[in-house]
C-alpha cells in the first residue's frame, strides 16, 4: 500500500505531477469537488497542531469526502498504551486513508507498515514532514517559477527542525542550488544532513550564524522558530529562542524579489511589520499547503484504486 512518510517517496515527477494538480485545483475547485465523495479521512495527531490537522480536513472536505478524528492523544487508547502498530490496523478499519502526528521518529513508519489504507506523515518529531514542504514547493514554485539555480538561507532552528531537512531533501534532487545554513552554534544543521544529503551531492553551502552577512544572496529566506518542545532544558531555550529576529531593518540589502517563508506558528523570528511586505509568502504558504494536501490524497487514493 503507498504511503507517504519522507518526501523522497515521492520521485521529481511525481512532484511535478502534485504542482500541477494543485495549480488545477486552484484553478477548477468545482471540478475537484465531489471527487472523494464517501471516503473518509483520519487524522491522529498525538501533537499539538493548527495549520497540518485543519488543512487535511479542510482539504478532505473541499473534496467531497469526509473526516474522523479523535479528540487528542489524551482521549485515544494511546493513554491506555496501544501501539503505533495496532493503532494502525483499527483505523483502517474506520478509514479510507490516514494522515498522523507523532512526537517520536520513526512513528510514521511503524503506522505504515501496519496499515491497510494509504498513509501519510504529519511530522514525527524531528524527523520529517513531507506534507509541509509539499506546501514550501508549491509556494517556491508559485513565486519563483523554478526549483533550479536558487540560493536559499535556513534561519533558526536547523537542529530539531523537520521542515527544514526534508525541504533540503528535496531542493537537493535539483540543480544549481546554493544553501545558507544560518543558526547559533547550539541549533546547527545535523551533520548526518550535511554528510548524507550536501555533501554527499555536491551541493554548495556555507554555516554562518549572521543573518545580514549572507542576506544579499539569498532568493529564498526560510525562517524557522526554535521550538520550546524539542529542549530537554528550559534555560538553553530562553537563552536562543530570540537568536533571530527578522525586522525591516534586517531586509534593507536583501533582493527585491526575495520569497520569505515560515511553516509557521512563528513567535518573535518574524516581526508583524514584515506581514505587509510583498516579499512575505508565509501565509500563501498556508493555503499552498491546502492545495497540496488535496492533490497528494487524490493521488494516494486513486493508487489504492479506491476512486
Amino acid at each position: 500500500m503507498r504511503s507517504v512518510i519522507d518526501i523522497l517517496d515521492l520521485s521529481v515527477e511525481e512532484l511535478d505531477q502534485l504542482i500541477k494538480t494543485a495549480t488545477d485545483i486552484i484553478d477548477n475547485p468545482a471540478k475537484y469537488a465531489h471527487v472523494c465523495a464517501g471516503k473518509k479521512l483520519a487524522t491522529l495527531f498525538f501533537e499539538p497542531s493548527t495549520r497540518t490537522r485543519m488543512s487535511f480536513e479542510a482539504a478532505m472536505y473541499e473534496l467531497g469526502g469526509n473526516v474522523i478524528s479523535m479528540a487528542s492523544a489524551a482521549s485515544s487508547s494511546a493513554s491506555k498504551g496501544e501501539s503505533v502498530a495496532d493503532t494502525a490496523k483499527v483505523i483502517s478499519c474506520y478509514a479510507d486513508i490516514i494522515a498522523m502526528r507523532h512526537p517520536k521518529e520513526g512513528a510514521a513508519y511503524v503506522l505504515a507498515h501496519n496499515a491497510t489504507v494509504p498513509t501519510i506523515n504529519a511530522g514525527d518529531g524531528g524527523h520529517c514532514h513531507p506534507t509541509q514542504t509539499l506546501a514550501d514547493l508549491l509556494t517556491i514554485h508559485r513565486e519563483k517559477g523554478r526549483f533550479n539555480n536558487l540560493t536559499v538561507g535556513f534561519c533558526g532552528d536547523l537542529k530539531f527542525g523537520r521542515t527544514v531537512h526534508s525541504l533540503i531533501n528535496a531542493l537537493s534532487r535539483y540543480e544549481g542550488i546554493n544553501i545558507a545554513l544560518i543558526s547559533p552554534d547550539e541549533l546547527k544543521l545535523p551533520s548526518y544532513v550535511k554528510k548524507d544529503v550536501l555533501q554527499k551531492k555536491d551541493i554548495p553551502y556555507v554555516q554562518t550564524t549572521n543573518l545580514e552577512e549572507v542576506m544579499p544572496a539569498l532568493d529564498i529566506l526560510y525562517m524557522t522558530r526554535v521550538q520550546r518542545e524539542r529542549f530537554f532544558n528550559e534555560e538553553d531555550y530562553l537563552r536562543l529562542k530570540d537568536s533571530y529576529i527578522l525586522t525591516p531593518e534586517k531586509l534593507k540589502n536583501a533582493k527585491e524579489d526575495l520569497a520569505i517563508l515560515h511553516p509557521l506558528p512563528r513567535v518573535n523570528e518574524i516581526s508583524v511589520a514584515i506581514d505587509d511586505d510583498p516579499r512575505a509568502c508565509y501565509f500563501k504558504q498556508v493555503l499552498n499547503g491546502k492545495y497540496m494536501r488535496m492533490a497528494l490524497i487524490l493521488k494516494l487514493l486513486k493508487e489504492a484504486g479506491t476512486i
